[in-house]
C-alpha cells in the first residue's frame, strides 16, 4: 500500500519552496502593467488627406475639393465617441476583487508554473488568497497561458530534483493531491520530457 502524499518527505520540501516562492511574489511587482496605451493616428491620417486633396485643387476645379474635407471632419467625431464607451463599461462592470484574482492567477501561472486547477483552489483556500469562489471562476475564464507548457515545467523540475520516474511524474501531474493538470496536458509533459 502506497504511503499517502503528505507522508512523503519531498511532499513537504515542496511545500516550502512553494510558501517561499509565494511570500516572494508579493515583493514583485508586474512590468507589464506600466506599458503605455496612447495611439492618436487619426490626426496624421486627415493631414495626409488634406494634402492629396491640395495637390487636386492644383490640377481640377476649386469647389469639388471644399465639399470633400466637410464631410471626412464629420464622420470622424460620429465614430471615435462610439468606441469609447462600448469599453469603459466592460472595465466598470468588472469588480476590483475579480480584478486582483485574475493578477494573483497570472502570478501563480508565470512563477510557479501551476494548473488552472491548483491555481483556483489556490485562489479559494482559505490557508491561501481566500477569494470568492465568483472571483477565481472570472479570473480562470479570463487567463491566457500554455497549461501544457506549465505542466513539462513541473515535470522536469520533478525529474531533475527528485529523480522520478515517468509513470511518477505522470501521477503526480494529475493527481487531486499533487498538481492537478489535465491527463492531456500531463501527456504533453511526458512525452517532451529529455
Amino acid at each position: 500500500m502506497k504511503k499517502p502524499l503528505y507522508k512523503k518527505w519531498w511532499f513537504w520540501v515542496l511545500i516550502v519552496i512553494v510558501v517561499g516562492v509565494i511570500g516572494n511574489l508579493g515583493n514583485s511587482e508586474d512590468p507589464k502593467q506600466a506599458a503605455p496605451d496612447k495611439e492618436v493616428v487619426s490626426e496624421p491620417d486627415t493631414t495626409a488627406k488634406n494634402v492629396e486633396q491640395t495637390s487636386g485643387k492644383v490640377d481640377g476645379k476649386e469647389e469639388e475639393p471644399k465639399e470633400e474635407p466637410k464631410e471626412e471632419p464629420k464622420e470622424e467625431p460620429k465614430e471615435e465617441p462610439k468606441e469609447e464607451p462600448k469599453e469603459e463599461p466592460k472595465e466598470a462592470d468588472v469588480p476590483r476583487e475579480h480584478k486582483s484574482a485574475l493578477i494573483k492567477a497570472e502570478q501563480y501561472a508565470e512563477a510557479m508554473s501551476m494548473s488552472k486547477a491548483g491555481i483556483y483552489d489556490q485562489l479559494t483556500s482559505e490557508y491561501g488568497e481566500n477569494f470568492p469562489a465568483e472571483a477565481a471562476q472570472y479570473a480562470i475564464d479570463n487567463i491566457v497561458f500554455d497549461w501544457k507548457e506549465n505542466a513539462l515545467i513541473k515535470a522536469k523540475q520533478y525529474a531533475e530534483s527528485m529523480n522520478m520516474s515517468d509513470d511518477a511524474i505522470y501521477d503526480q501531474l494529475i493527481s487531486e493531491y499533487g498538481e492537478k493538470f489535465t491527463k492531456e496536458e500531463a501527456q504533453y509533459a511526458i512525452d517532451n520530457l529529455e
